[in-house]
């Protein structure tokens, strides 16, 4: 059964740019593996862990770098969730949670399906 969608569209250029005015963001926003990725790649990130906090309903308890995106071997991305935030989707009865990314046109933009006992 589905619990929650969430959608976010991250405009790659404008995203870059804020990270240059504001480098502490990258500490604050992203798990240390993700922090040397690209531009693109971290925008992309980002438009997923907002899709996330979309399709939990809220971002209580919900702490930036302890949602990180890992790609399974096959390149599928995938969420690892540490800490209070892990805490707070099994508390949210959610099982299992669904995303896809993509970056193109020079925007991000993901999509989170959230799952919960059928």
């Amino acid at each position: 059964m589905i619990v929650g969608i969430g959608v976010d569209l991250v405009d790659i250029e404008r995203f870059e740019r804020t990270l240059e005015r504001t480098p502490r963001l990258l500490d604050r926003l992203f798990a240390p593996g993700e922090r040397p990725l690209p531009p693109r790649s971290l925008a992309a990130r980002y438009a997923a862990k907002e899709a996330l906090i979309k399709a939990l309903g809220g971002s209580d308890g919900v702490h930036w770098t302890e949602i990180e995106i890992t790609p399974e071997l096959s390149g599928r991305p995938w969420f690892t969730l540490t800490g209070s935030t892990a805490d707070v989707v099994a508390a949210r009865g959610i099982a299992k949670i669904h995303l896809s990314m993509s970056h193109d046109a020079g925007l991000a933009t993901a999509y989170v399906i959230a799952e919960g006992p059928a």
